[in-house]
């Protein structure tokens, strides 16, 4: 093993231990602290412990646009297990996922604490029970997101838009705003590293990220924008290309 490689993994090693640490502490606020706390002050909490997960993984985060307030639903490509906290680290917002992860270990109680919407994604019943529960959130002025790929890709394209999600913007009358997500390496190109994708482990993806330096998550906010007269299909074919323009 080579000087540079021994030091990479030293590294890895050392960002590991502070990121069990870091679930650890936000596993403790999620049982003691957060109930205790006002919405405002949660989405405060949630932020502010994302913005330090990425620095323990040792992730920048560069935002670009500026972030929509609610009521808005906000649509992303979908690259790595990593986007659900480099977005909360840009801006907090609820999440719609799938129900498994509401039964995983540690990550299900950090979803919950972060106000996530589960759906059963072979439910039909339930599809439109959380359709209604979106719509409600909306409505009392959320910021919900989504990832209408509905799966993770290699980074390098964007899968096509499953439309059914944008219903409840267009039942609420809100807007949504396209965002482009896209990891780059210090030479500011794109980095691979954070995929997880196909046989990917989570294991894997994790510590290809550690092992990874001078990576820079980039979150870029394109303009809100409303249905019009579009139905749900054309309209994610618009936001789709918006996503992709905005990488």
């Amino acid at each position: 093993m080579t000087m540079r490689k021994a030091l990479a993994v030293l590294r890895a090693g050392w960002r590991m231990l502070r990121v069990v640490a870091h679930l650890s502490l936000g596993l403790a606020r999620a049982y003691w602290q957060l109930p205790r706390l006002t919405q405002a002050q949660r989405e405060q909490v949630v932020q502010a412990w994302a913005q330090a997960m990425l620095r323990h993984i040792g992730i920048r985060v560069q935002v670009l646009g500026q972030p929509a307030a609610g009521p808005v639903m906000l649509v992303a490509n979908h690259i790595s297990w990593l986007d659900i906290v480099v977005m909360h680290a840009a801006q907090y917002c609820r999440f719609l996922s799938k129900s498994e992860v509401h039964h995983w270990p540690v990550v299900g109680r950090l979803a919950d604490a972060a106000g996530t919407l589960y759906i059963e994604r072979d439910s039909r019943r339930d599809a439109m029970r959380v359709m209604h529960h979106m719509v409600e959130r909306l409505q009392a002025g959320d910021v919900l997101a989504v990832f209408p790929e509905g799966t993770t890709g290699d980074g390098t394209d964007v899968l096509p838009f499953h439309a059914n999600l944008l219903q409840a913007a267009i039942s609420a009358g809100v807007a949504v705003q396209p965002i482009g997500l896209r990891f780059v390496d210090a030479n500011g190109a794109l980095s691979l590293a954070p995929c997880y994708v196909g046989d990917d482990s989570l294991l894997e993806s994790l510590w290809r990220t550690l092992c990874a330096n001078g990576l820079v998550a980039q979150v870029h906010f394109g303009e809100p924008q409303l249905a019009q007269e579009r139905d749900r299909r054309a309209w994610a074919q618009d936001l789709r290309q918006a996503v992709i323009a905005l990488r």
